[in-house]
């Protein structure tokens, strides 16, 4: 973690400025901020945690870091462990598989769930914009790195939308903390695979149409197979990436 981490404490600092001043509201931000970091491996596996460094690298009390802590190790990103505090989580390779085995039954059960339930003229106004945003994005042939991040927030967009069809608020926590996950949030992609991006962002157009078409053991088993395809890509990344840091060769 580094402390000069510029963009880190101006981010917190402009939310600040512009929320009311109340620990409910600074905690949420914290909580937001270290979320962040996490996900995007800004924080190391194993990195210990502390109260007092983060308290002073964030400029507020130790009070809503101590909150944020304690809710982000209850949505599975830190552990946490008597006389020893909180340290970000590590998962072993097989284990981050594993979680995308849960995330494929969870999410293909939110979406029958949607179809069986319906998915409501906003909500799909909502998908199809969605979907032609990321279109305009891909239409060049590749996906430009200035369009990274907009991409991968059409994606959170449209599995939330979803999920928030599926209407089943026990379902919505389980597959919240399997998305918390590092390397297994739907905002991860592999950006230097443009034909897999590409296929993926089409599974939407498919999910979508048996959606509509109130088809819902199709439409769960089209997220599955979704879900199924992003484990497989993630799995040789983390492949290579083993091979990589041991200096094999294909």
């Amino acid at each position: 973690m580094k402390p000069s981490d510029a963009l880190f404490s101006v981010d917190l600092r402009a939310v600040q400025r512009q929320a009311p001043r109340n620990s409910l509201t600074l905690a949420q931000s914290v909580t937001d901020q270290l979320r962040l970091e996490i996900m995007q491996g800004r924080m190391q596996p194993n990195e210990k945690l502390h109260e007092v460094a983060l308290s002073e690298m964030l400029g507020v009390s130790r009070t809503p870091v101590r909150a944020a802590l304690h809710l982000l190790a209850s949505e599975g990103l830190l552990d946490y462990a008597p006389h020893r505090g909180y340290t970000v989580r590590s998962l072993t390779p097989d284990s981050l598989i594993a979680v995308f085995d849960l995330r494929g039954v969870l999410e293909g059960l939110a979406a029958r769930l949607a179809a069986q339930r319906g998915m409501s003229r906003e909500d799909v106004a909502e998908f199809r914009g969605g979907l032609g945003r990321a279109d305009a994005l891909l239409d060049c042939g590749y996906l430009r790195p200035i369009d990274r991040e907009i991409f991968s927030e059409i994606n959170a967009q449209l599995h939330e939308i979803i999920l928030r069809a599926a209407n089943d608020v026990m379902l919505n926590d389980m597959i919240r903390v399997c998305r918390n996950i590092p390397l297994s949030s739907d905002r991860n992609v592999l950006w230097h695979d443009y034909a897999w991006i590409r296929r993926s962002h089409d599974d939407h157009y498919r999910i979508l149409e048996a959606i509509e078409a109130r088809e819902d053991f199709r439409a769960e088993q089209l997220m599955r197979e979704h879900v199924h395809a992003v484990k497989l890509q993630m799995k040789k990344h983390l492949e290579q990436m083993r091979s990589t840091s041991t200096g094999e060769t294909e």
